[in-house]
């Protein structure tokens, strides 16, 4: 057997050379996939950030020199639509349970959720109201406590830790003045001068909105229950806390979010009171009585009866439009300026005590009216709480107005459509 040779191979410099040329080549391929790799987790991680982090932070608007960041806003849209959602289920509810007619509330509610552009809209509008509202506040030194906020949420969930409450505040009592002479020799069959007329306005007869209402609060905000025994302990409340925060976790919506629109609500609140602390509580009232037509001629017609002697009262009940107030002869009680369609009132609040005047044409037709009373009234709660929020309406519209506001249109290509109905 032939012994193998033992002599070791000779490595060459072209050999070496070789070898060399296949390492810097290796090592630049591993430096290219490794620069491939780094890219394409750098281009991931941008696409994480900006989708998480820089988009959310992107402005939507600005309203003087305050910024609202598009995950602000956003989250707001989805609490919006969740709110919608849980008033959409209980006017369901009342409906099935108790046969309550919710359908047009439940088809307007169904109809908003469908558009989120109107929804988006409506939570940038309240934003912007709310910065100008926190502005104004800050100027009057008016503030809200965390414990206000917390308040609120129990009072929502009937907790009462100091017991239920008892009301404080009752109506104002007052009757409306006696008839003098003048006004029996008018209006012979009131007997009871110092009761208020029970009649149905006909819409005919009501005001004609002006201007656009803000909404009462930024987001639909639960009314507070009616006032009981506290049912439970405060761990109770807290536990049922926690499960109504506990629904709102699957749509990114934090308690620090739900909590600011309560805040934000209580704020409004205390403003309004500071800006209509003056509002006056009587007011210049009419009394009158109208007989509604459909044409001008019918109108001519029965004024010129009226004022050959006819009964103002039984035509009234025989041929107005207005059924619900010519069943009372046409009486439509006191009122104030507001009440009425701007034609119907300029008339009622100039005609001379017991003159009949021409017919006035509205919307609704043709107006004859005569003037019963007129005088200095107390307001009742309700028209004091109208007069305040017409006052504050006034006020944030001009405010609005003064305002410095940029809207930038991303939010158009960022609305969030979650949470979703679920139509049955």
């Amino acid at each position: 057997m032939a012994k193998q040779s033992s002599t070791p191979k000779v490595i060459t410099k072209k050999h070496m050379a070789r070898l060399e040329r296949e390492r810097r080549q290796t090592r630049i391929i591993l430096g290219i996939a490794i620069a491939g790799i780094v890219i394409v987790l750098s281009l991931l991680g941008y696409g994480y950030l900006k989708l998480n982090v820089l988009q959310l932070r992107e402005p939507v608007a600005e309203v003087n020199g305050v910024t609202i960041t598009a995950g602000e806003w956003q989250e707001r849209v989805r609490f919006q639509r969740a709110q919608l959602i849980n008033i959409y289920n209980q006017y369901l509810l009342y409906q099935q349970n108790f046969g309550f007619d919710y359908s047009q509330q439940l088809t307007e509610i169904q109809s908003t959720l469908q558009d989120p552009q109107t929804v988006g809209q409506q939570v940038l509008d309240q934003m912007r109201d709310e910065i100008i509202i926190r502005q104004e506040a800050e100027k009057r030194g008016i503030t809200v406590s965390p414990e206000e906020v917390d308040q609120l949420f129990e009072e929502n969930f009937g907790f009462f830790p100091n017991g239920s409450p008892t009301p404080t505040i009752t109506p104002t009592e007052f009757s409306f003045p006696t008839l003098t002479s003048q006004q029996l020799t008018l209006y012979p069959s009131t007997s009871t001068p110092t009761e208020a007329p029970t009649a149905t306005l006909d819409p005919s007869t009501t005001a004609t909105p002006t201007a656009t209402t803000a909404p009462s609060s930024p987001t639909p905000v639960p009314e507070l229950p009616t006032t009981t025994p506290t049912p439970y302990t405060f761990e109770g409340f807290q536990s049922e806390y926690e499960k109504w925060l506990e629904g709102y976790k699957p749509f990114n919506i934090s308690e620090k979010t739900i909590r600011s629109v309560y805040e934000a609500d209580l704020l409004r609140k205390k403003l309004m009171d500071e800006l209509t602390k003056d509002i006056p509580q009587t007011e210049e009232q009419v009394w009158a009585r109208h007989i509604l037509l459909e044409t001008e001629t019918e109108a001519t017609a029965a004024y010129d009866l009226l004022k050959q002697g006819a009964d103002f009262a039984q035509m009234a009940k025989t041929s107005s439009k207005d059924t619900g107030s010519g069943a009372n002869g046409g009486d439509l009680g006191w009122f104030g300026k507001g009440a009425m369609v701007p034609e119907f009132e300029a008339a009622a609040f100039s005609q001379p005590i017991g003159e009949i005047g021409e017919p006035v044409k509205s919307d609704f037709g043709y107006h004859i009216i005569q003037v019963l009373g007129r005088q200095e009234l107390p307001l009742n709660a309700t028209q004091l709480e109208q007069k305040k929020q017409q006052a504050f309406d006034d006020w944030l519209a001009a405010a609005r107005e003064e305002a410095t506001v940029t809207i930038f249109d991303i939010w158009k290509q960022r609305i969030p459509t979650e949470p979703a109905l679920a139509v049955q």
